[in-house]
């Protein structure tokens, strides 16, 4: 049994309040909410689970979060309907080591065109927690809408 934070999400970044509630968004740090997440990998000669423990504030803080960081497609093409999402532009999502870094998956309410991946983004969505017991993956964030660029 290998037990590990889930090094996929730890980084630093920051989130901004909304207007419905701004108070407690001010304290939400979406890379701090995302680094609180705990993975423990399971695996047997015939089994593999992956359990995954999630913080009290990823539910009630969920909602209207912004995110900032560096993002490229997921898949090539003219339109772009899904960002990686990473805090920092040297940090590798895909090298395949677990101390890589942070990254998040992105699915845009709209999809986009002419995406500049070299450009710092905000976003804000919901992030929802990945309960997948087949995966690492624990969270994404959905109907984002990229509201600053540059």
């Amino acid at each position: 049994m290998q037990t590990s934070k889930f090094a996929l999400y730890a980084a630093m970044g920051s989130a901004i309040g909304t207007t419905a509630s701004l108070a407690q968004a001010e304290t939400t740090d979406a890379w701090q909410l995302l680094e609180e997440i705990k993975i423990k990998e399971i695996m047997t000669e015939t089994t593999y689970e992956v359990q995954k423990t999630f913080p009290e504030q990823m539910e009630e803080r969920g909602e209207g979060i912004l995110i900032s960081g560096y993002a490229f497609p997921m898949l090539p093409g003219e339109t772009i309907s899904e960002l990686i999402l990473v805090s920092d532009m040297g940090l590798c999502p895909l090298c395949g080591n677990g101390d890589h870094g942070a990254n998040l998956q992105i699915k845009l309410a709209e999809p986009i065109t002419n995406f500049d991946e070299s450009i710092r983004i905000t976003l804000r969505g919901n992030i929802k927690a990945v309960t997948d017991p087949e995966t690492w993956q624990a969270a994404v964030m959905e109907d984002a809408q990229i509201i600053v660029q540059g």
